[in-house]
């Protein structure tokens, strides 16, 4: 049985519908290149109860039907309600309403036609209520909560639902006059059923003559109704703005604000006060239109899967759309000078081998990288160029393009080189180094370079393999695969210097910046970098197939200490970092079937080349240690004992804020009056003085 469909055969899926609301939508799927649509009312036979075939001719209803392209063999059909789901009201003759709550029952039937032939129909059943609206809508912008200063408890608070008419609640203005009738001798009571201002007892208005005592007229108040007890018992009204719900909908972004002068981080602005944008990455996702801010370096690599040449930007860029006028920050504007390159090998853009080949769809002039150079001085723009490399794309099917997107901002002929805290390094931030180097005037300075853990991509070998920078704070490991054949295992000094060479180049720096912020002049603000290589504990000679003494893991130790605080955030400081390697053999595995790498000197085999950085906290030294009798003694204590003799005096110190100082010092010294005079009275002084005569 072949499951390959006439390509004249089309079919709705799905078939059959229940519409309970104004709009209904179905996918007509087949060659749909030549069908037409048609819509009629139908009904059920009242003998058999079955509806009759589909037919090509169209009746008027009141819906409307369209139908969108989709895909190459799908068709969207939909049919919407061309009328208001609106109730009528009394004695109304307008007829775009719906005179029942049962306002849509009926069977509809579209069927797909060729030259007057069904070729498939859909049947829908529609059933719609008509919308229930309240007599007087809230405002959709705010809603206004009346002052309870003035106004108690609000105009009516037994309205607790909105859009719908409470029961018993005759202030509702959601009831009707119908519903009014059910339960208007019923009504709640009091101030929560409306009578937001009842008269008080003490009101000269409220006692009559008949119960009135003979006292009440002269202790009874006059007082107008507003100043009643049931005032402040609600908080004070004010003015709610409703936020917006979830949408998936794109935000709109708001309209740019140029500024006068450029600082680090602030988006750059085009003469006509529009964002110089380049593609970026956002979220891990490419942006074509993202801004260049101020002073940030950036390179990224997009990757587009292309099926056709492309024909918009930027990966089709003409060299009139990249030389544009660019504000520099100083009231005038420069122009971005664009230089054309053009890529004749283009492994490092594209993955697929069928971009190679002779056959297929020719695309000219793709943008392969755009590389921005911004020369700045002060807090403006002296000079943009950007380097244009385009090349020549031949598609079979698809192919996936890796675009690169940089921007570099020089000083003169330096890159400028962000820090990573000030003072202290942030947590996050990448971990400054650098090596000696000597200017004209036989002056020391440090040149920064990077300290590094591999990045694997795509393959994951070490010779394709990318490096990431040694984020502060952050414990990492990392690694790329390097292939080893038999004949390499012979020739083991080689490899060992092979893998070296891969491991110095993550650690080319000699000096670690103590701080995040360090003077390139000063040579107090850097710590020189210990390397520390670890021997095998036992001596072993290479073998045929193995060698001994590998490095094939280093490991970096940074310790840092907490020196400060600025604003709350801790300020850290690196005090030392060393640089050690783990030494491993590396023998051909032959097991698990696969014998080819020990017998063919020429097949390789995969052996790991890893990195990793641990960074530890150096405790704060918190003085000497407590000696035995200030651990067990805690008569003097006043953290461990209730008793606190140091602060006897406490009351009569400045730090005592419990009253005045003045008058917690005269209380003092009437004390010590007391106590003196107690002395001189008491029994001791008295045997002093007998003594004495």
């Amino acid at each position: 049985m072949s499951l390959v469909q006439p390509q004249n055969i089309v079919v709705f899926k799905p078939s059959y519908l229940t519409a309970t609301g104004p709009m209904v939508t179905s996918l007509l799927l087949g060659n749909a290149s030549d069908i037409s649509l048609n819509l009629r009312t139908v009904s059920p036979s009242n003998t058999t109860g079955s509806i009759g075939s589909p037919s090509c001719v169209a009746e008027e209803t009141q819906w409307v039907l369209t139908r969108e392209q989709v895909g190459k063999t799908a068709v969207q059909v939909q049919l919407r309600l061309d009328k208001t789901l609106r109730l009528c009201g009394e004695n109304e003759t307008d007829t775009d309403c719906c005179p029942k709550p049962l306002c849509v029952l009926e069977t509809l039937q579209v069927s797909a036609c060729v030259g007057g032939t069904p070729q498939a129909s859909l049947l829908i059943q529609a059933k719609i209520y008509a919308l229930l609206l309240p007599a007087n809508p809230g405002s959709e912008n705010k809603t206004v909560i009346p002052n309870q200063v003035y106004e108690p408890l609000g105009s009516c608070p037994c309205d607790l639902t909105l859009g719908a008419c409470d029961v018993r609640c005759c202030c509702d203005t959601d009831c009707s006059s119908e519903d009014l009738k059910l339960f208007v001798s019923h009504c709640l009571p009091g101030p929560f059923g409306g009578q937001v201002s009842p008269a008080s007892d003490y009101q000269c208005s409220v006692q009559s003559s008949n119960n009135s005592p003979d006292w009440f007229p002269f202790l009874c108040v006059n007082s107008p109704p507003e100043n009643n007890p049931y005032l402040g018992l609600f908080y004070q009204g004010y003015t709610i703005t409703p936020e917006p719900g979830p949408s998936f909908q794109s935000p709109v972004s708001p309209a740019p604000v140029p500024v006068n002068v450029y600082i680090q981080g602030s988006p750059i602005f085009t003469l006509n006060d529009q964002y110089f944008t380049i593609p970026q990455k956002l979220l891990g996702q490419c942006v074509n239109n993202a801004p260049v801010a101020f002073l940030k370096n950036f390179e990224v690599n997009c990757v587009t899967l292309l099926r056709s040449c492309p024909t918009g930007s930027p990966l089709q860029t003409v060299p009139t759309d990249l030389s544009i006028k660019v504000k520099n920050g100083l009231g005038g504007d420069v122009l971005v000078d664009v230089i054309d390159k053009v890529a004749f090998d283009l492994s490092q853009f594209i993955s697929s081998t069928d971009a190679s080949s002779d056959e297929g769809l020719v695309c000219d002039n793709v943008t392969l990288a755009l590389d921005y150079t911004l020369y700045w001085e002060g807090n403006g723009l002296t000079s943009i160029t950007v380097t244009h490399t385009v090349g020549t794309i031949t598609l079979n099917s698809s192919v996936a393009l890796t675009t690169r997107y940089s921007a570099v901002f020089l000083n003169g002929e330096s890159m400028v080189e962000t820090n990573s805290g000030n003072p202290g390094y942030q947590v996050g931030r990448p971990v400054i180094a650098g090596i000696v180097d000597t200017l004209d005037n036989n002056t020391s300075f440090v040149q920064r370079v990077s300290v590094s853990l591999w990045k694997p991509v795509s393959d994951g070998l070490c010779f394709s393999a990318e490096m990431k920078p040694i984020l502060f704070g952050e414990n990492s490991t990392s690694g790329c695969l390097l292939p080893v054949s038999r004949h390499n295992l012979t020739q083991c000094d080689l490899l060992r210097e092979t893998v070296t060479s891969l491991q110095n180049a993550l650690m080319t720096a000699t000096y670690v910046a103590k701080s995040g912020n360090p003077d390139l002049l000063t040579m107090t603000d850097w710590v020189n970098i210990s390397f520390l290589i670890q021997n095998s504990s036992t001596t072993m000679e290479d073998g045929p197939s193995s060698c001994y003494g590998v490095p094939s893991h280093q490991h970096i130790h940074v310790w840092s200490l907490i020196t400060g605080m600025v604003e709350g955030v801790p300020q850290r400081d690196i005090r030392a970092l060393q640089v050690s390697y783990s030494m491993s053999p590396w023998t051909l595995d032959c097991g698990g079937g696969d014998v080819s790498p020990c017998v063919d000197p020429t097949e390789t085999q995969l052996f790991p080349v890893t990195s990793s950085v641990t960074f530890t906290d150096i405790p704060v030294n918190t003085g000497p240690p407590k000696t035995r009798f200030q651990i067990n003694f805690t008569e003097y204590d006043c953290n461990r004992n209730d008793v606190c003799w140091p602060e006897l005096a406490f009351p009569i110190t400045k730090y005592y804020t419990g009253e005045p100082y003045s008058q917690s010092l005269a209380k003092g010294l009437i004390l010590v009056f007391f106590f003196i005079t107690a002395s001189i009275l008491g029994t001791p002084w008295r045997q002093i003085r007998q003594a004495w005569k």
